[in-house]
């Protein structure tokens, strides 16, 4: 006697994101929410060792609570939407380009010690960005069988 195989349609890109997608879309959204609070209540004290002025902590500080609710708000779609999750690895890759400019350009007139935490923040935004987009890659990859 001969069973038939049978297999349970696997649900559709957008229906299904990896776990490393939405897992990385909420680390990211609190690392974010911890940077942007640091940027805003240690902006004044921070702004010796680094060299990072306080009028550009603030509004960095600003941004950074921002970004981290609207990822709050992706990660918490029951279907994340592929173009949002691109938007945040774009946006991730824009950061880390961004950090590394204002970084190396001579903008800004960083310590050692601010050009480290610079450094670090672009290597951080930068492996977010990675892992969110391996995520996507595999929420894609996720298709209806046949």
């Amino acid at each position: 006697m001969t069973v038939p195989a049978t297999t349970a349609p696997r649900p559709a890109a957008d229906s299904a994101p990896s776990d490393l997608l939405r897992t990385s879309l909420r680390i990211d959204g609190w690392s974010t929410a911890v940077f942007g609070v640091v940027m805003l209540v240690g902006g004044g004290w921070l702004s010796g060792p680094l060299g990072l002025p306080t009028t550009w902590s603030v509004p960095f500080g600003i941004a950074m609570l921002g970004g981290a609710a609207a990822l709050a708000l992706i990660a918490g779609y029951p279907r994340i939407p592929s173009r949002l999750a691109v938007t945040v690895v774009v946006g991730n890759t824009l950061s880390c380009v961004a950090m590394l400019l204002l970084t190396f350009t001579g903008v800004l007139s960083l310590t050692g010690l601010g050009t480290a935490f610079m450094m670090v923040g672009a290597l951080v935004v930068a492996v977010f960005g990675e892992l969110e987009l391996i995520g996507l890659r595999r929420s894609r990859s996720v298709v209806p069988a046949s």
